[in-house]
């Protein structure tokens, strides 16, 4: 099932972490620092590997996630998975684009795995913004400026990108159901659960025996740890003490650009076909869209879009009736 990309944040996160539960427990407090929103109110779902250490991660509002579920459920589709629609598209190499372009939206999925979507008419000036990369297109043609930057046009092939997506949403409190067994595949389960019932005796003393090897081996771990880094702490988990040791990854800040563009496209979709972007710009965690617009009303509805998005920004008018949208992560 394809969502909407716009209402998707895609985020390339460092998660340098071995164990999937660790990874999962790090989370929150590795994209605090590149959403706006409290971290309570977005559902966070783990992908793919996209790099050593890196993962692709999907921001989405509780209140959102929890619509589309239900939109699957009463279309029959609760056991599918939920994949924003920019990753139907394949994954270039480094440094290049992979583009959707269409009448109402463009879903661009960049090399390093993520992706976003935005209306048509912001879609060079966000290319000139990411340093105009090459770009293959998947629909209609591109702007000729972008074609002219040893772009491309390449058939899509979408059944094979989904059968193993990079990113499923369903997770957590949103995974998906089980569809249900055929009747003969319910019987064999109950004959094989009924077989291992006659086995918990002997597994019980085998867990006994277990559990001494686990105190053994864990007594043994500690020793090693406390001759690696003498003088840690190591508390009553020994598995969380010895990931808190470990390196915490690039001290290079998020890039904020990509997420804060997505909020705004988002937000701006509904006006896309009113909107006439002049210039996109981004410095010191502001980014500053200016329009071209005639309708006197327009900023007014520019406005009402982004506050109904929750998007913190400023739209006003210049003398010359360009309008400018100034915002921020703040």
């Amino acid at each position: 099932m394809l969502v909407p990309t716009e209402q998707v944040r895609l985020l390339g996160v460092d998660l340098p972490l071995a164990n999937r539960t660790k990874r999962l427990e790090a989370l929150p407090f590795a994209i605090e620092d590149q959403i706006a929103e409290p971290i309570e109110s977005v559902h966070l779902a783990l992908g793919a590997e996209i790099a050593p250490k890196r993962y692709l991660v999907g921001v989405v509002r509780h209140d959102v996630m929890a619509e589309w579920v239900d939109a699957a459920e009463e279309a029959g589709l609760g056991h599918a998975a939920m994949v924003p629609d920019a990753l139907a598209l394949p994954r270039p190499v480094e440094g290049e684009w992979a583009v959707e372009l269409g009448a109402d939206r463009a879903m661009v999925r960049a090399g390093d795995g993520t992706g976003f979507a935005v209306p048509p008419a912001m879609l060079q000036a966000v290319w000139q913004a990411a340093g105009r990369p090459a770009a293959r297109s998947y629909g209609a043609p591109l702007p000729a400026e972008m074609m002219a930057g040893g772009s491309t046009i390449a058939p899509a092939a979408l059944s094979e990108r989904l059968l193993a997506p990079a990113l499923d949403l369903r997770q957590g409190r949103y995974a998906r159901r089980r569809v249900a067994l055929p009747n003969v595949w319910r019987r064999l389960g109950w004959i094989v659960a009924l077989g291992a019932a006659a086995h918990v005796v002997i597994a019980t003393a085998d867990t006994l025996m277990l559990r001494r090897i686990a105190d053994r081996r864990e007594a043994d771990a500690r020793a090693v740890v406390a001759l690696a880094a003498p003088g840690a702490n190591l508390g009553g988990d020994l598995a969380a003490s010895v990931a808190d040791l470990l390196p915490s990854g690039s001290s290079a800040p998020p890039d904020a650009f990509l997420p804060l563009l997505t909020r705004v496209s988002g937000a701006l979709g509904p006006l896309s076909g009113a909107l006439t972007v002049r210039a996109i710009n981004y410095q010191a965690n502001a980014l500053t869209i200016d329009l071209d617009g005639t309708d006197p009303g327009l900023a007014g509805r520019v406005d009402a879009a982004l506050r109904a998005s929750r998007v913190r920004a400023s739209v006003t008018r210049s003398p010359d009736g360009s309008i400018r949208i100034t915002a921020s992560n703040a």
